[in-house]
């Protein structure tokens, strides 16, 4: 990749407390990393405009929004043509369960993860939804035991 930027150690620390706390003040982001707020501000905004920091977002808990119980899938297709893969990637990504849907290089073909209010739900997403898509050849499902790491 020909567009890196070059990350020093006050970068560092100071995307670190951004993924901790996206919410810092530019005053309490400045103390944290040892730098008067002017500095630091140039640095967020470098590290911005450099598209090293993409976003700032709220960490929803799924629970409170009826959406608690969260399936892994790999999903394996029967399609050669650039056609049907578009429009099977762009039917799985319309659907509101789904919050992460990834194309993969091998087996499985895509990765999908979805988030349903409980086994019913994502019964009824699976059976009326995935599954009968038409170049859908198999699907396997992984329920999370444990969740260990979460990082965004």
């Amino acid at each position: 990749m020909g567009n890196e930027v070059h990350v020093d150690r006050i970068d560092s620390e100071i995307l670190f407390h951004l993924r901790q706390d996206g919410r810092l003040t530019n005053v309490e982001l400045a103390k944290r990393v040892g730098l008067t707020p002017p500095p630091c501000l140039r640095r967020v905004k470098r590290l911005e405009e450099a598209g090293v920091i993409t976003g700032y977002r709220a960490v929803v808990d799924p629970e409170a929004l009826g959406r608690g119980l969260e399936v892994l899938i790999d999903v394996e297709v029967s399609a050669n043509d650039r056609k049907t893969f578009e429009e099977f990637e762009d039917t799985v990504a319309s659907f509101d369960e789904v919050i992460e849907f990834r194309r993969m290089f091998g087996r499985p073909d895509y990765f999908v993860r979805v988030a349903v209010a409980d086994h019913a739900a994502y019964e009824a997403f699976l059976t009326g939804k995935l599954s009968g898509l038409p170049c859908v050849l198999r699907l396997e499902s992984h329920l999370t035991m444990k969740n260990i790491k979460t990082s965004s």
